[in-house]
This record gives C-alpha cells, structure tokens and sequence, in this order.
C-alpha cells in the first residue's frame, strides 16, 4: 500500500505541476507617464506598394512621428519541450535601443526572469543559466529583434531615414535597417487581402557559439488597435528549423511616446 500511495502522490504532484503551466499570471499594470502630443507628416513618397498599403492599414493617412513605445502583455513560451506562461514587458527608444523583462510562471507565480537589452549598440542577456555581454553575434541578434518589434509601432518604418525599402514583389518587400557600420535585412510578406504584414524573416545569430545564422520568423496571427495604430496580436516568433514558435506575444497595453531615458535602463518591471 505505501508503493500504491506513493505513485499517486507522485502522479498527483506531476498532474498539479502540469495544471500550473496553464494558469495563466495577473498582467502587469499599464505603464502610467504622461504621454507628449504625437506630430504626425505625409506618408512619405516612393514606398513600394505593399508598404504604403501596409502603412495605409495600420495607420493611416496621417503617420505619427513616435519616438519611444513602452509595450505590455502576456505570452505563451516554450522552453524545449516545455510549455510556459508569462508575462512581458518591452520598453522601445524607437530603432536606437531596447531592453526587455519576461517572467515564466507556474500556477500564476514567477519561476523565472528574463532581463535582457541592447544599448548604445552593445547586447546583454541576463538568463538563469549565465549572463552574455556585448558578443558580436548577440549585438546582431539584438539589432533584428529591435528593429522587428517596431511592428507594434510601425511609423518607425516609413519615418526613420535609415531605413530602407526594395520592392520585391506586388506582395513584399525587403526592408533593410542599420546594424553598426552596415546593415541587416528582412523579407517582409504582406496579406494581398488585408495588405496587413503576413510574417517578416531574417537571418540572425541564435546563440553566441552557433557556426552559422538561422532563419527568424515573425509572424501575425491577429490584430488588434491600440491608441489608434492596428498592431499584430497574437504574434509568434519562430526560429524556422525548429518548426514551431517558441514565443507568442499577447499586446495589452502600448504607451506611446513617453520618456524612457531613465526606464530603459533600468532592470526588471
């Protein structure tokens, strides 16, 4: 009988622990700062088609000059085979810098933190395994993942003069954004119906040891507006030999335009 009891407690323990990966945790308050008047110019001339209607879709005739995004939601993680939930919370110095604050949780409460940013060119991963400071491939991976979640504030696109967009075809786009002394690209795809981004891809560094750059994939799978710009949410993030996402975005709150001189740098919430 003491076998018998123990298996069910043991089963009963791995059945709890798996209910706990489903419960999702309480989101993280709405960021309160006072938010700035948004100036807005043209859309500017000779985009490629599909961008320009893109932009027409999300914004509007009228683009708003945003300079910074402080952007808040909830997720579905995968770490190997394991299903997560968290919480996130990305704070935007719009196409100059980033830093980023995740929470992994069980029955709601966290387990595991995530700080990592890019600032002033220079990439930092604070994991629970070790911590990963201004490696070249790391500043790479940083710079594609700056620049791909400016989707959630998408003017950033047409209003930054660095940025750069080559026709492809009546369906996409290659859009190539500055990385140091030179550059980096994606291939963007857009809905023929919608005009909406279906998933942009790039090549960039997973890990600091790989040999070689993997295909990155972002990838709408909803939208939603949000003080008055359409943005993607749910948006997955999948490394492509992988097969599936290991990340999914849900957006709940987006401030635009508020000071985050101070924020950005800081740690955690």
């Amino acid at each position: 009988m003491f076998f018998l009891y123990l298996a069910l407690g043991l089963l009963g323990l791995i059945a709890g622990g798996w209910i706990g990966l489903y419960i999702w945790p309480r989101p993280f308050p709405a960021y309160d700062a006072p938010q700035v008047k948004t100036e807005t110019v043209p859309i500017p001339p000779h985009l490629p088609p599909p961008v320009e209607r893109y932009i027409r879709a999300v914004i509007g005739k009228d683009v708003p000059l945003v300079h910074s995004a402080v952007i808040t939601g909830r997720a579905n993680m995968r770490f190997g085979p394991l299903p997560f939930l968290g919480r996130w919370r990305f704070v935007h110095d719009g196409g100059h810098n980033y830093r980023h604050y995740m929470e992994a949780t069980l029955f709601g409460r966290r387990i595991m933190k995530v700080n990592e940013h890019y600032l002033d060119r220079i990439g930092r991963m604070e994991l629970p395994v070790g911590v990963i400071d201004n490696d070249p491939k790391i500043n790479q991976a940083a710079n594609m993942t700056m620049w791909a979640e400016a989707m959630w504030f998408p003017s950033v696109y047409v209003t930054d003069e660095r940025v750069l967009w080559e026709p492809l075809t009546a369906h996409s786009a290659r859009l190539i954004v500055p990385f140091e002394e030179g550059e980096d690209c994606f291939t963007v795809y857009f809905d023929p119906k919608t005009d909406l981004i279906l998933r942009m891809e790039g090549m960039r560094w997973r890990d600091s040891k790989d040999e070689k750059q993997i295909l990155w994939r972002l990838e709408p799978h909803g939208w939603v507006t949000i003080n008055g710009v359409k943005v993607p949410s749910p948006a997955s993030v999948t490394w492509v030999p992988d097969g599936k996402p290991w990340l999914i975005c849900h957006v709940e709150d987006i401030a635009y335009n508020v000071d985050v001189s101070r924020y950005i740098r800081q740690h955690g919430l």
